[in-house]
Order: structure tokens, then C-alpha cells, then sequence
């Protein structure tokens, strides 16, 4: 997928949520349990209840992995339903690699090839050379971690660094490197008070904001700072919406969270 034509979807669907497929089988409705494969039944039901409300899936890879070949399985299903059924819909593996060499190269064929993801997270911090290889890929992403909503983001994150804030110089660094055009980056809805700093050097890049709702997020202050004129920007749910409800209407609730969100965004997005 390319920027324009996620930039086209975020126009025709008034939206630009993203929903985290993050399957916690003690969180399920029971009845799910009793079937051959629970967490693709319970990724199905979410995703034909919310496909067109949102333009992004983000499955976040250890809560597949945790259930070993099974999991992983459930993985390859739920991003087949997805490409196959709404192939308009951006798909992100939220896997938060980074290695060297080789070794990148593999992670980035695994997600960008094998499983056909449009993009992965990557984290940043072994340089240019664990990061290059998942930009080789044609109109596929890498989504870089700048500035994250988690508490530990202030032991590194924002401490100085050659005279400035480590994520700024993480965020100018990762714009000298090869196909750069390709990179995205994770700034979470807890550092809104940031955005107008990272659109300084990241104007037209897309963000993946992670943190808005169950974290404290606030989406209007999100917008406010961090939209530019393409949006730019990936809203991220996914307890708030995919757990809802712990009951068999799990999907309708979850459509019902995903419609409040879509709504508030489209009423945003008549503003600019």
C-alpha cells in the first residue's frame, strides 16, 4: 500500500482509527474457547464488525507468539481474512524488532513477505543497519519507536544527547537513511505536549499514536498538535474497543466504541 492510498481511505472513510487485534484468551467470551481456533474466530468477528470504520489493524505479535505454532497460525489466518476480504485496510505488525544485518533482513521478510504485512515496528536503537532492511521493501513501512506513551519512555527518550532530546535525534538521524521516504513513527498519545516539536521534523510523515483511551490519551489535543495536511496520523485503540464487552455481543459492542471514535474523527477532520 502506498501513502496516497491510505491517505485515500482516511478521506473516503472519515476515519483514521487503528485497531489492535491484541487477543488475551482470559479475556474472551467462553464460548469462543470452544472452538477450533478462538483467537482467529475472535480477530473475525472484530474485524467484519469495525472493517469500515477504520483504516489499520495492528496486531501486536506477542500475543501470538505467547501461544507458540498455534498462535502463530491464528496470526497468518487473521492477516490472510484481512488482505483477502479488505485488501484497503492498512495492516501493521506491531513486533517492535531491531537487529543487526542479517538478522533485520530476515524479521523484515517474515512480516513484509511471508505474511504480507503493509508495515512492522522497529525499534531504533542499534542504528541505521537493524532498521535499512525493513525500508528495502516497496510500498511497504517500517514504523520506527520515536517518543512512546509508556512510563519508561523518560529513562532514555527524552534525556539529552549531543544537545538535544535522544528522540530528536533519533527522529532527524532515521531521515538520512536509505528509501527514508518508507519510515513511519510510534508517538504516543500521552506526550501530546511533543507533537508540535516532532512536526517541526517530521512534517509530512505519518505518526502511529498509540495511548489515546485506556492509556489517558487525548485525541483532540493529538490532533490539535499533530495532524498535518494528509492527516498524517494513525489513532490506536485496542482494549478500549476489542474489550468492550466480555459477553457474546463482544463484536457489536466493539463496533459500537469504534463508531464513537470514527465519529469524533470525522468531526475533526470537517475542521481542516
Amino acid at each position: 500500500m502506498t501513502t496516497q492510498q491510505l491517505v485515500q481511505q482516511i478521506r473516503k472513510k472519515k476515519s483514521f482509527l487503528c485497531i489492535g487485534l491484541d487477543v488475551d484468551l482470559t479475556k474472551i467470551p467462553q464460548d469462543l474457547l470452544k472452538s477450533d481456533d478462538p483467537i482467529f474466530e475472535f480477530n473475525k468477528a472484530i474485524i467484519d464488525a469495525t472493517h469500515d470504520l477504520c483504516v489499520a489493524y495492528k496486531p501486536n505479535i506477542a500475543f501470538y507468539e505467547a501461544y507458540g505454532l498455534k498462535g502463530w497460525q491464528s496470526l497468518q489466518k487473521t492477516i490472510d481474512y484481512i488482505n483477502e476480504n479488505h485488501p484497503e485496510i492498512f495492516t501493521i505488525a506491531d513486533a517492535k524488532r531491531g537487529d543487526i544485518g542479517n538478522t533485520s533482513t530476515m524479521y523484515a521478510k517474515a512480516f513484509l513477505e511471508d505474511l504480507n504485512f503493509d508495515s512492522v515496528t522497529v525499534a531504533p536503537y542499534m542504528g541505521k543497519d537493524s532498521v535499512e532492511p525493513f525500508l528495502a521493501f516497496e510500498n511497504k513501512f517500517a514504523i520506527l519507536l520515536a517518543l512512546t506513551s509508556n512510563e519508561g519512555a523518560f529513562d532514555f527518550q527524552t534525556k539529552n544527547a549531543e544537545g538535544k532530546k535522544l528522540y530528536k535525534l533519533v527522529l532527524e538521524t532515521s531521515k538520512t537513511w536509505k528509501n527514508s521516504q518508507n519510515l513511519m513513527y510510534v508517538v504516543g498519545a500521552t506526550k501530546a505536549e511533543y507533537f508540535t516539536e516532532i512536526r517541526k521534523i517530521i512534517p509530512d510523515s505519518f505518526i502511529l499514536v498509540p495511548g489515546v483511551g485506556a492509556q489517558g490519551g487525548s485525541l483532540q489535543e493529538v490532533c490539535k498538535y499533530g495532524m498535518n495536511e494528509n492527516v498524517g496520523l494513525l489513532i490506536n485503540s485496542s482494549r478500549g474497543i476489542i474489550y468492550a464487552s466480555k459477553g457474546n455481543d463482544f463484536a457489536e459492542k466493539a463496533r459500537e466504541e469504534a463508531l464513537k471514535m470514527q465519529q469524533e474523527m470525522e468531526v475533526i477532520l470537517q475542521k481542516v
